[in-house]
């Protein structure tokens, strides 16, 4: 299983980061990603790191947000900065390799 944490209420222009720890997952061998889902929205993509450490970002988060992991905590991070009121969702990890999703943890920015 893979469990978020970090999220929380900010203001605008403030950064967070969203850790995502795994158990009887090792990342090191996973592709991992980061989901969102705003209120009234379907899910969308965030961001994906590959075994080797390639990323890939969605359009609206390239330059603000950072994906990263760390293979000896086994643990995937998203760090967020200069965040929007439109950033506001529960964001979801996901281990893409073997297709398990967290429970979310929900960010809010406010105005």
């Amino acid at each position: 299983q893979v469990v978020e944490s970090g999220g929380g209420l900010v203001q605008t222009g403030e950064s967070l980061r969203l850790s995502c720890a795994a158990s009887g997952i090792n990342l090191r061998f996973a592709t991992m990603g980061w989901y969102r889902q705003g209120p009234g929205k379907e899910r969308e993509f965030v961001a994906q790191i590959t075994t080797n450490g390639t990323t890939y970002y969605a359009d609206s988060m390239k330059g603000r947000f950072t994906i990263s992991r760390d293979n000896a905590k086994n643990t995937v991070y998203l760090q967020m900065n200069s965040l929007k009121p439109d950033d506001t969702a529960v964001y979801y990890c996901r281990c893409l390799s073997f297709d398990v999703w967290g429970q979310g943890t929900q960010v809010t920015v406010s105005s």
